[in-house]
């Protein structure tokens, strides 16, 4: 197939140009037969990328803010949570978040017994942020939990692609499938509920004949009840492309910049929901801020449906990475994340798991062990003692050298400035000697903190003895 659409190209140039395009102002164009862009989702094939020769340009909103979705879609993927375990999580997102409201709001499921202890638990904190919302399906009965618990706003799910409307709600029109979504919004904005708005498979979508006339609309009403109409745009399988260059519908670059440029939609009103099927989730997550939206929904750790959702530590760098600030969250709060997820909830992070996991700062090898006892920055991006309260680290083996088994003390310890010993300390030949013997009489694995601390006290007596109450669980 050619990677140069040029048909969506004229459609995203003649709107701009507020020329004429085949669909009537503010008004769904129903089809008889549904729109799956077969050309770019062959369904036998991995999915195309296509370009359609239209660069937009960057466009980040002042304030970028997380959104929490672990108590829904993160619940969706693992045995649900016990509603101590949503309270003592809650808590968790709201020091994650620090006082500027940064994990902005989270959302809860309205239907069971347990779904609504675990509200009003997390209620009687009394915080202002991480804001308690719902997540309904559209239907005034469904809204009706929402007005029961006093939330004052709620994600309803929209779905936009024909793969739901015309599979999913078979026999309807897309304008009557649509015509529901804003009639269940009318009802939430007559009840002062503000409504998010979930164009669910929004990269599988017509753009420009569902989702604009859509939007359009819905935006009236929000004008009409002077309540804001959110749209998180979820990228439902993860086929969503990060590149400015991207053709709609898989564009997102292009998606939020229409949304906000040429729909006139406010960036605090835009979020993006992504998942990771195809390892894109957190490059996808940041085209949505770079590219007009103010929100990423994210869930901790990225547990979530099939391949994940966006790591909530991932989007708290990034943000950094594009504010150049952290703007009060508390990233030292990841670890206790962390610690939690694996002792209490017995989850297993993967070692080699970016940011927190346990390989992310340590070494293995003896030449970087010295250069970390020279120069920390030579092989770490960043202080982790400092950001993430886990001092660098490294594994002793036959590999690691004296360098290595000083560093393994120094940062065992906590060790500061003028406290550090060197690779010229004596005594470490002795223990080296004792870890080579254990590989030269086949041990294979690395040795763990327990073995190494045994050698320490033995040849380090004093170090154990006036240091030992620095000691942390890591």
């Amino acid at each position: 197939m050619e990677t140069l659409d040029f048909e969506e190209r004229d459609k995203f140039i003649a709107f701009f140009k507020n020329e004429a395009i085949d669909i009537p102002d503010y008004e769904i164009v129903d089809v008889k037969e549904p729109k799956l862009y077969k050309n770019i989702f062959p369904f036998n094939e991995a999915p195309k990328a296509v370009f359609d020769g239209v660069v937009v340009n960057t466009n980040i909103p002042d304030k970028l803010l997380i959104s929490d979705t672990t108590f829904r879609d993160g619940q969706q993927s693992r045995e649900p949570y016990s509603v101590e375990q949503i309270a003592n999580l809650f808590k968790m997102l709201h020091d994650l978040g620090g006082n500027n409201g940064k994990v902005n709001y989270t959302e809860f499921f309205p239907y069971t017994k347990k779904d609504r202890e675990a509200i009003e638990k997390c209620k009687n904190f009394g915080y202002e942020f991480p804001r308690i919302t719902g997540w309904i399906r559209a239907s005034k009965a469904d809204l009706q939990h929402i007005k029961d618990l006093k939330l004052e706003e709620t994600g309803i799910l929209a779905s936009v692609s024909d793969y739901h409307i015309f599979y999913k709600f078979k026999g309807k029109t897309r304008s009557q499938v649509i015509q529901n979504y804003l009639d269940v919004t009318e009802e939430a904005l007559k009840s002062g509920i503000t409504v998010r708005l979930h164009l669910e498979d929004i990269t599988r979508a017509d753009i420009f004949g569902t989702v604009v006339p859509f939007v359009k609309k819905a935006m009236k009403l929000a004008e009409k009840y002077d309540l804001p109409v959110k749209f998180r745009c979820p990228d439902t399988l993860g086929v969503g492309l990060p590149w400015p260059e991207a053709a709609l519908p898989r564009g997102i670059p292009k998606l939020f910049w229409l949304l906000n440029k040429a729909l006139g939609v406010p960036s605090e009103w835009l979020e993006f929901h992504g998942q990771n099927d195809f390892h894109l989730g957190v490059s996808n997550a940041t085209s949505a801020w770079l590219y007009g939206a103010s929100l990423n929904n994210c869930t901790l750790l990225g547990i979530g449906e099939r391949a994940g959702n966006i790591p909530m530590e991932a989007m708290i760098f990034v943000h950094s990475m594009i504010k150049g600030s952290f703007d009060g969250m508390n990233t030292k709060v990841l670890r206790y994340v962390t610690e939690y997820y694996e002792k209490k909830l017995n989850y297993k992070l993967p070692y080699y798991y970016p940011i927190i996991g346990k390989n992310f700062n340590v070494t293995r090898a003896g030449i970087h062990a010295d250069g970390l006892l020279k120069n920390l920055e030579m092989y770490l991006p960043f202080n982790t003692e400092e950001l993430l309260d886990i001092p660098p680290k490294v594994m002793v083996s036959e590999h690691s050298g004296i360098a290595g088994i000083a560093f393994w003390v120094n940062s065992f310890f906590r060790l500061k400035d003028g406290e550090k010993i060197t690779k010229d300390e004596p005594t470490l030949e002795f223990i080296q000697n004792e870890v080579i013997k254990q590989y030269q009489e086949g041990r294979v694995t690395t040795m763990l903190d327990e073995e190494v601390i045994t050698l320490v006290k033995k040849y380090l007596p004093d170090i154990c003895e006036k240091y030992k109450n620095r000691v942390v669980d890591s």
